[in-house]
């Protein structure tokens, strides 16, 4: 069983918007963080946006003003909506989650331990 499950990925041209979702498995999120990642082909994967513990949201350089994360706490579904796509958003996109007090107290936000399968998104010129 996935323990997050994604949605929403598919191909767009440039300038396009897509809005990818997340949700647990069987489970509420109950998490910690919850993020957004993505991997590009040959590249490593790499965060895009999360919400920390304390509720403030954070971007990567590349997606600030474009790109916004949300939580919706009653739909209990991690949003990440995607504007002004640019061809190098092409990536495997991952949500992923920090659940459980004894890692969170370990690690913190720093290493994510539930995971989605990914959604692809392509972004063509």
């Amino acid at each position: 069983q996935v323990p997050l499950v994604e949605s929403g990925g598919g191909s767009v041209q440039a300038g396009g918007s897509l809005r990818l979702s997340c949700a647990p498995s069987g489970y509420s999120y109950d998490a910690y963080c919850v993020g957004w990642f993505r991997q590009a082909p040959g590249k490593e994967r790499g965060g895009v946006a999360a919400i920390e513990s304390d509720g403030e949201a954070t971007y990567a350089d590349s997606v600030k003003g474009r790109f916004t994360i949300s939580h919706d706490k009653a739909k209990d579904t991690l949003y990440l909506q995607m504007n002004s796509l640019k061809p190098e958003d092409t990536a495997m996109y991952y949500c992923a989650a920090v659940r459980g007090t004894d890692h969170y107290s370990e690690r913190g936000c720093s290493v994510y331990n539930y995971w989605g399968q990914g959604t692809q998104v392509t972004v063509s010129s």
